[in-house]
């Protein structure tokens, strides 16, 4: 019998790490989108063994329907053997595998989304594969000249102007083109991708005190104002640049959609300690879905069944929404 209900790509990221357990817990979670795990199959029953678990686990068929309460698994081999907790650069190539296939299955139109789970960014590297990150990934292999980072939890979401970059190459990647591109993408992908209407968005400075008035740095002058006031001119609705001490506060956030900070630990920081374990990595701009949890491997929580499955049980939800509303 064919199934007609959307398919999720879900890959389970890093094999030594927590993202075999977590996804082992989908089978539990009510849905109305059919969900299949891109990893090893071997791999996936042997940590369910290791957690005493006994999830159905069934090969995935493409438009074929699975039986009730299975989690589907499209088999990929690992190139090694793995252990949770132990790292092996040998699988790196196994782990990005998995991202190309739920990528090239979005851009097929055989998934309507993708939801990744945490990679380890240094075994990868390690392994002599240059790699950042899944959003900077993504965005290569799509052809996307830009997207933005997006995290999101508790009705707070916090893009990110620039993403893993070393702090002292922050200051000459803010430039009016850049800022400017990525408030367009923000402020589409609120509309198109969540359907916000008329967004408000507060946008942090840079520099302590959002510069000073220019005694702590000219960035929020010569480079974060003027876009801000060119766009306004257009009809979005911005506020800032604001000083990023005072940008969290509750009256401040009441009625925002989004706040833009202009790096990564300048937002992410509050956003985790706010919604840390059910907060959720949207990547905006891709001409695809992509929705991820908001931490990493926890080598040592692998296969102790301690790991919290949140932030994956939000990020397929928001998965299926967006898919939804598409």
């Amino acid at each position: 019998m064919s199934d007609t209900r959307p398919v999720l790509a879900i890959t389970a990221g890093e094999p030594a790490g927590i993202g075999p357990d977590l996804t082992l817990t989908l089978a539990e979670l009510p849905s109305h989108a059919r969900r299949v795990v891109l990893t090893d199959l071997t791999l996936l029953q042997a940590r369910a063994a290791t957690l005493g678990r006994a999830p159905q686990l069934v090969a995935y068929q493409h438009g074929q329907q699975p039986p009730a309460g299975a989690l589907e698994v499209l088999h990929m081999p690992l190139a090694a053997p793995c252990a949770a907790g132990q790292l092996n650069p040998a699988n790196a190539g196994f782990v990005l595998a998995t991202l190309d296939r739920a990528i090239a299955g979005c851009q097929s139109g055989e998934f309507a989304a993708m939801v990744t789970g945490p990679v380890h960014k240094g075994v990868i590297n390690d392994a002599g594969i240059p790699f950042t990150g899944h959003t900077e990934y993504l965005a290569e292999k799509t052809g996307t000249a830009r997207v933005v980072m997006m995290l999101a939890g508790d009705r707070l979401r916090v893009a990110l102007a620039t993403t893993h970059l070393p702090l002292r190459a922050v200051a000459d990647a803010i430039t009016r083109p850049d800022l400017e591109q990525v408030i367009r993408i923000l402020h589409r992908d609120l509309i198109n991708r969540f359907h916000i209407a008329k967004p408000r968005i507060l946008v942090a400075g840079l520099n302590p005190h959002a510069g000073e008035g220019g005694h702590m740095g000219r960035e929020e002058i010569d480079v974060i104002a003027p876009v801000l006031t060119q766009l306004r001119a257009e009809g979005m609705d911005l506020v800032g640049p604001l000083p990023a001490d005072t940008l969290f506060n509750p009256d401040r956030l009441d009625g925002c959609d989004a706040v833009l900070a202009m790096y990564h630990d300048q937002g992410l920081p509050v956003l985790k300690y706010a919604t840390f374990g059910h907060g959720i990595n949207i990547t905006l701009g891709l001409p695809l879905i992509r929705t991820s949890v908001d931490h990493g491997t926890a080598l040592d929580l692998a296969g102790t069944g301690r790991a919290n499955p949140s932030s994956l049980h939000e990020a397929v939800q928001l998965a299926e929404q967006l898919s939804a509303r598409t």
